[in-house]
């Protein structure tokens, strides 16, 4: 049951899928129909979950960090960014796009990570109370294609995430095909190797559909 007055809608998928891009394209739409905005990114979000991503992938040497320590921190960004902001700010009214949330620790750490389900939901649970997205998208690309974006943007160094193995990829998209299809009535899955606009527009009437008709 929906509990506060905003909306809440998150988007996923693997590096490089077009989250950033897509998550602007629609942040106009919905200025255009006259809505409060707020746009948000995990990890990140507010001043301690900033200083934790630069940890998590930034440019240090952070090799040998373990999946469990990268999970954690992951949850404590998401914990802060909920109770500081996202809380707060829909029961504003306001339309929340926040570039990942929990399905990513489900995906990366859970799947692709290979950490054990039972503790990963626990912690995912603990992190965000009883606060769930009412949309995810999914933007759903090939993993060869997911690496080679990362490879051509021009001015930017992969992070720690983004230099991991195909195999790796792979997992990260797996995971998000079968979230896609155990959970339905939340994830929408989009094909982001399409133009820009046909994406866009995708990603529209699944948020019109949703909240406008």
């Amino acid at each position: 049951m929906k509990t506060n007055k905003g909306v809440f809608i998150t988007f996923e998928g693997c590096e490089g899928c077009g989250k950033t891009t897509q998550i602007g394209l629609l942040s106009e739409r919905l200025q255009k129909a006259n809505k409060q905005i707020l746009v948000t990114r995990e990890p990140g979000g507010t001043t301690v979950g900033e200083m934790v991503r630069n940890i998590l992938i930034g440019s240090g040497d952070i090799s040998k960090m373990c999946p469990e320590t990268e999970l954690l921190l992951f949850a404590a960004c998401r914990a802060q960014l909920v109770r500081e902001v996202l809380i707060p700010e829909l029961k504003k009214g306001k339309f929340i796009l926040c570039d990942r949330f929990l399905d990513s620790t489900t995906v990366y750490q859970g799947i692709a990570r290979q950490l054990a389900q039972g503790p990963v939901k626990a912690i995912n649970d603990f992190a965000v109370g009883n606060l769930m997205p009412d949309l995810t998208i999914v933007l759903d690309i090939p993993s060869e294609e997911s690496r080679l974006r990362v490879q051509r943007r021009v001015n930017s160094v992969p992070d720690r995430i983004e230099r991991e193995s195909i195999d790796f990829y792979a997992a990260v998209r797996e995971g998000y095909l079968y979230l896609a299809k155990e959970l339905p009535e939340r994830l929408v899955l989009i094909d982001g190797s399409k133009d820009v606009n046909e994406v866009s527009q995708a990603v529209w009437e699944a948020v019109e559909t949703r909240f406008f008709k």
